[in-house]
């Protein structure tokens, strides 16, 4: 625990909602210090402006509130996905890689203002604290960090709603009540957990899913886009340059029209416990299908066999809250450099809850229909040269069986 008498200021990663307006509070009262508020905007889809009003109504006298959708899709998200990043084979990191913008910004505004500290409002449970804490220290060794779940005796909903009354912190009425599963979203993907949908074993009702309607209820009529992609970025949809964001912000629209994105899942969290969340990414499951197909005719062999052979590396890091950390940045550099030739286009078919590819191009493409074709080829590919192949790569084989390890046997 960080001594309280060594804090002068602190910048909190602040939302304005129930939780953290009580640390703001109790960081004032605790450490008796100057509180400095960050709020960014990641595309959560909610007014930051009370965040805002709220902090001047504590005295706040340094309030940040930025909008960082372009940032977060261009340098975190996109990046991401040049990966073709899953976690345990399902989850797309959604609110993974928006830890470590939120972390940088953070210490960007402590150096700024001269705050020898940062707080975030993180349980101890989870991953987020994990997330936060190691970016925090990878960019400002020596910074103070505090993590209020980790320190207080707020343990309950009644004792944090004690607290806000007590301290005049204003609680709508639907804070009064337990809310029936906790919610964090951002321009990727929105995730819910806890709660209502703590057993595995009972399917999520309707009224948790934000950010798509049902495939049942999606039209009967598919819905057809193209996709352009640049060195392995998305750059337009259906011919129509964009920015990262405002791409991504159309595809979250065409995946919630079309019921795709939806994700019930039961993962490994990094503090050793098995959680279960209902997510939604709409925009990314489309991006991940499209980018992929892209990669079918642009990379060779060997090269898209090995980013596949280190995304799940690539991908624990993330979930973990290595962004900061050397290896990331090495196989960042490896995954960026195969996407020098992956340009082109890709056609999708959207249609309840499916996303099919209908057609990829590019003027980088290994395909060659003149050596594929089941027609004559005209001699673009001897297909003799085939035997010494399968010859040379039998030959272990062969030489096991004379000895009596046929079929594989040891």
């Amino acid at each position: 625990m960080t001594a309280h008498q060594d804090v002068k200021k602190v910048v909190l990663a602040y939302s304005g909602g129930l939780d953290t307006s009580v640390i703001l509070r109790w960081l004032q009262k605790t450490y008796n210090c100057e509180v400095v508020t960050f709020t960014a905007d990641l595309g959560q889809g909610e007014e930051l402006e009370p965040a805002r009003k709220k902090a001047e109504m504590f005295g706040v006298k340094e309030i940040f509130v930025e909008d960082l959708r372009e940032t977060f899709v261009k340098d975190y998200v996109f990046p991401m996905f040049r990966a073709n990043t899953v976690y345990e084979g399902q989850y797309l990191l959604g609110t993974s890689i928006a830890r470590p913008l939120i972390a940088q910004r953070q210490i960007e505004i402590a150096e700024a203002v001269g705050a020898d500290a940062v707080a975030h409002g993180a349980t101890g449970k989870g991953n987020d604290q994990v997330r936060f804490e190691l970016g925090y220290y990878a960019l400002k060794p020596d910074v103070k960090v505090i993590s209020p779940w980790r320190e207080w005796d707020l343990t309950s909903r009644t004792k944090l709603l004690s607290f806000a009354e007590e301290n005049q912190i204003p609680v709508t009425k639907d804070k009064r009540g337990e809310a029936p599963f906790s919610v964090d979203a951002n321009l990727l993907h929105s995730s819910s957990e806890g709660k209502l949908l703590e057993d595995p074993a009972v399917a999520p009702d309707e009224i948790v899913f934000q950010r798509t309607i049902s495939p049942e209820a999606a039209p009967d009529t598919p819905t057809e886009i193209s996709i352009d992609f640049v060195h392995g970025d998305a750059t337009a949809i259906n011919g129509v340059e964009m920015t990262p964001a405002t791409l991504l912000t159309r595809l979250n629209e065409l995946g919630r029209d079309n019921g795709i994105g939806r994700l019930d899942i039961v993962e490994n969290r990094f503090v050793g416990m098995k959680s279960r969340g209902i997510y939604e990414t709409p925009g990314g499951t489309i991006l991940l299908a499209a980018h992929r197909a892209i990669e079918s005719i642009t990379l060779d062999r060997e090269a898209a066999h090995l980013k596949d052979s280190i995304m799940p590396r690539y991908a624990e890091l993330i979930y973990n809250g290595f962004w900061f950390s050397p290896e990331r940045r090495m196989l960042q550099a490896l995954i960026d450099t195969s996407q020098h030739s992956v340009t082109g286009r890709v056609r999708m078919k959207l249609y309840k809850g499916n996303v099919v590819c209908v057609g990829r191009e590019s003027p980088n493409s290994l395909y060659d229909a003149r050596v594929v074709t089941f027609e004559d080829d005209e001699g673009a590919y001897n297909q003799q040269d085939a035997l010494g192949f399968i010859k040379l790569n039998a030959l272990r084989l062969r030489l096991g069986g004379q000895i009596g390890r046929r079929g594989g046997a040891l």
